[in-house]
């Protein structure tokens, strides 16, 4: 689907609530309460629409790009967040209600019940807590697959509670039009959950894949392989991801993204890359053979497929290597002509993975802690290394893939732009967000 429809769309969506409540909201009042619904409408109808940019609909991130969807959900929850601390504090004094122990300037009294009020304090603290624990997720040292459950579950709490809150403490809330209206948004945003956790999960009980081979890459990093146990596999293209779970259920939480570094083009058979980090991948090198798989997937468009680019320049840092590894592989299978440069970065020698397949290519490898005698290029992938790989006509006419850490990955696309590349030639998918 086009980006530009997508990005319409949300913001037609968004905005619906505030037409609603101008149509059928009768005469104005005072012109900062009008702001301080306003605020209090767009927070509740961002907040419900970031179910659907959880990355999980694949309308959604391979449309926009796995990349704009998972950023536009970070800036939009705190956005949300902003609009629902200013919403309050904005209508000052009201006719209604008598004084509150708990308000007595009466600054936060809109309605005579408190209990309508309530629910609508309680999900802002929800929701400054959910912001909180996404933004300090690693330094709070959460196991992913428990943050993953709060996240859920708290975003499930906050709209029902803004619901409530929005229903009954509103005055354009409880209007029949958009009474209707919230309804029907929590509805999509309660369903898209249960697609989620519970469509999906039904869906793939009968598409079990079982785990053929585990493979030491390097001393910290493994390959693991599985093969599709009585169906025809997964159409992927190279470069895209999956979520994995791996000796678990299907219902199970316990899944995580990894980027595909097979080939679709080498048999139904898919391969990942993971690094010993922790949760499940810590305890990968110990996988059973025929351990049962579920995939989900494939999401991603950090793809070449139907690029017409005289060349493709792969720029990968750390575990980031998979996704480019997969392209690499395919335009092999393929018999792709296109002239292809890697350049490959990692901290020590023994990271570097798939040495020796690797080594056949024109491939520039970069060490932040090169050995003694290390002849190649040191440091951090940077501007200064990317210049002497690549000459101006490459910058200008190839693809550039990009996949790494996102420090690296600013670094190279802000140097491309400058260097002359098209930001449709920059296809870019980090692997970490707050």
């Amino acid at each position: 689907m086009k980006p530009i429809f997508l990005i319409i769309s949300y913001a037609i969506t968004v905005v619906i609530p505030l037409i609603l409540s101008w149509i059928f909201g009768g005469p104005p009042r005072p012109f900062h309460q009008e702001l301080a619904s306003g605020f209090g409408m767009l927070a509740f109808s961002i907040i419900l629409v970031e179910f659907v940019l959880s990355g999980r609909f694949k309308i959604i991130s391979n449309g926009l790009g796995m990349d704009v969807t998972m950023r536009a959900h970070q800036l939009l929850a705190r956005t949300a967040l902003a609009f629902a601390f200013i919403h309050p504090f904005l209508y000052g004094g009201t006719p209604s209600g008598g004084p509150r122990p708990w308000d007595p300037t009466r600054q936060l009294t809109i309605t005579t019940e408190f209990a309508y009020l309530s629910t609508g304090i309680a999900a802002f603290l929800l929701l400054f807590c959910l912001v909180f624990l996404a933004i300090g997720r690693k330094k709070l040292d959460f196991k992913y697959e428990t943050w993953r459950l709060i996240h859920g579950l708290g975003a499930l709490m906050i709209a029902v509670l803004l619901l409530h809150h929005t229903v009954y403490a509103g005055r354009y809330g409880s209007q029949p039009e958009l009474t209707w209206f919230w309804l029907v948004m929590t509805g999509a945003a309660v369903g898209s959950l249960l697609y989620i956790y519970l469509a999906v999960p039904l869906r793939d009980m009968g598409r079990k894949w079982r785990v053929k081979s585990v493979t030491s890459l390097t001393p910290n990093q493994w390959e693991i392989t599985v093969a599709p146990q009585n169906h025809s596999g997964l159409e992927y293209k190279a470069g895209q991801f999956v979520w994995l779970n791996v000796g678990h259920g299907p219902f199970s939480i316990n899944e995580n993204p990894f980027s595909i570094c097979s080939a679709p083009a080498n048999g139904p058979s898919i391969s990942f890359m993971i690094k010993e980090l922790g949760d499940f991948s810590r305890a990968v090198g110990g996988t059973k053979l025929e351990t049962v798989a579920y995939i989900d997937g494939p999401y991603g468009s950090l793809s070449i497929d139907d690029r017409d680019e005289p060349g493709v320049a792969l720029i990968a840092g750390g575990v980031g290597v998979a996704p480019l590894l997969g392209i690499l592989r395919e335009m092999r299978a393929s018999g792709d002509p296109r002239q292809v440069k890697m350049v490959y970065g990692n901290k020590r020698f023994d990271q570097i993975a798939w040495r020796d397949e690797l080594d056949k290519e024109d491939i520039t490898y970069v060490l932040s802690e090169p050995p003694e005698g290390w002849e190649g290029e040191k440091g951090l992938i940077d501007a200064e290394i990317i210049d002497r790989v690549f000459s101006l006509d490459q910058f200008r006419s190839w693809v550039f893939v990009l996949c790494g850490p996102s420090n690296m990955m600013e670094t190279i696309e802000d140097h491309l732009i400058k260097k002359g590349t098209p930001w449709h030639r920059i296809l870019s998918e980090r692997f970490d967000y707050d």
